[in-house]
């Protein structure tokens, strides 16, 4: 079956209504990327510049490789587990502990509020400035509870919308390279600047430090494994979708950062919190730096929405499992969760007033990073049991000979690729990376939180049984 037919096929059991498979190679493909690109590239080029001085484009090309380790291993257990739950549903086939399961679970879902916490810190920023000028709190602020409105309003979220928004946010970062091409046609800027390591200490922590920064621009692909039951053939369309969009992305981000260090100085990147803002400003190539602050606002502003969805959905869907209290799965007239909504807002709200842009995206690296070590040794684990897999997955049934193509079309990663993915991760989420304390104090405080919400639902579900069994008894 071509990536182009029309035909759909359904997926799941007689329990509810199936998923369409509806989803083609290329469309996933424009997916991974767009939920790639986004807040990281727009906001943090001069954080990493900071670390590094000139060459912003080496932590990059570091988290394209670590980030690439990972993938591998999400790519095997997509094909093994071709289901919308990710990385709770991995731990859970490997480990069997449904405490492990709720904090991989939890942390995915805090993860979501950090990153957009960290995206309204950058709509307040440079970008918002280029038409007015208010206090980054309050800007900060304001973008949250707007973001929330949307929220309880209901969002029909579909792929296509994601093709538009990724065709916006890519469009400005294309403008950026189109600058940094024209740059170095005229002999513009100074090339040799990007080739420049400027660190206040050892330079191998500095480049780790900014590494575990950049990551955060990576972050997404992770993301699209909750697309797998609604792609037509996960086996064969998903590993090349994901390493696909990974390269993509990590080619574009390269290239961004290098024009970046090229024609801007590493202090005034350092400094600014609309970094790419500043490059257009220099450009020898004129384009308007509202068009482009309204680009990358728009970048910031779905990178914040998406996670604000995400993270209130997980958290009602952990209240209808029952993992979490009852009372964060109510729903609204208007069919949103809307106690989950405002469990998260208030959390994001609290994180931006504590938190500055490059802690809590570093507290977003930070606790998906934990999340990737587990990915990573699960789908070791998970080798041991071959016969612990799904074949529901909307692969072809056949090829053109009639054989049976399921099993070669199975992505598997080298031994050694989610080996040395959760070694990577695990130190990545490290003191060595010299990453503030603060930051590891968020996020045990956001853990904790879940902690203590997993206690008391197991209180209140042992009271209740314990309840039943005496009226029964009566």
């Amino acid at each position: 079956m071509s990536d182009e037919s029309t035909t759909t096929t359904t997926t799941g059991t007689g329990d509810g209504p199936a998923l369409r498979r509806s989803i083609g190679r290329k469309v996933l493909l424009l997916f991974v990327v767009g939920d790639i690109l986004g807040a990281g590239i727009y906001a943090l080029t001069g954080k990493v510049a900071a670390e590094v001085g000139g060459m912003v484009w080496l932590p990059f090309v570091c988290a394209f490789v670590l980030a690439t380790l990972t993938a591998t291993a999400y790519a095997e257990l997509v094909a093994r587990y071709p289901k919308a739950a990710g990385a709770a549903l991995y731990a859970h086939r490997a480990f069997r502990r449904p405490f492990l399961t709720f904090l991989v679970a939890f942390a995915v879902m805090m993860s979501g509020v950090t990153s957009a916490s960290a995206a309204a810190r950058a709509f307040g920023g440079d970008y918002l400035a280029e038409f007015v000028t208010v206090p980054t709190l309050v800007a900060a602020w304001f973008f949250l509870l707007v973001i929330t409105g949307v929220n309880l309003l209901g969002i029909s979220e579909s792929v296509r919308v994601n093709v538009v928004l990724t065709i916006v946010e890519a469009t400005g970062l294309l403008v950026i390279l189109a600058i940094g091409a024209w740059a170095l046609v005229q002999g513009d800027g100074d090339p040799s600047r990007a080739f420049v390591l400027e660190t206040d200490g050892t330079p191998w922590v500095a480049v780790l430090g900014a590494t575990a920064l950049a990551f955060y621009a990576l972050l997404g692909f992770e993301d699209s494994v909750n697309l797998a039951e609604e792609c037509r053939a996960p086996r064969r369309d998903f590993p090349r979708a994901l390493f696909g969009g990974l390269a993509v992305a990590g080619v574009v981000y390269v290239g961004v950062a290098f024009t970046s260090a090229m024609l801007v100085e590493t202090d005034v990147l350092a400094e600014s919190t609309g970094p790419l803002l500043e490059v257009v400003k220099v450009a020898g190539l004129a384009f308007p730096p509202g068009l482009f602050a309204v680009i990358a606002l728009l970048a910031v502003s779905n990178t914040a929405l998406i996670n604000m969805l995400m993270a209130s959905r997980l958290v009602y869907g952990m209240s209808r499992e029952g993992i979490v209290p009852g009372v964060l799965g109510r729903v609204g007239h208007r069919q949103t969760p809307y106690v989950a909504i405002a469990f998260t807002v208030v959390v994001a709200l609290t994180l931006v007033s504590t938190g500055d842009l490059a802690g809590l995206a570093d507290t977003t690296v930070l606790l998906l990073l934990l999340v990737f070590a587990t990915v990573n040794v699960s789908v070791l684990v998970l080798r041991r049991h071959p016969d612990d897999a799904e074949d529901d997955s909307g692969d072809d049934a056949g090829s053109a000979d009639g054989t049976d193509d399921r099993r070669r079309s199975t992505f598997r990663a080298p031994t050694w690729a989610p080996v040395a993915g959760a070694v990577v991760s695990l130190v990545l989420a490290s003191p060595l990376t010299g990453r503030d304390p603060a930051v590891y104090l968020r996020a045990g405080v956001l853990l904790a939180i879940g902690v203590v919400l997993y206690v008391v639902n197991r209180a209140v579900v042992a009271r209740s049984g314990a309840e039943a069994g005496d009226a029964s008894r009566v």
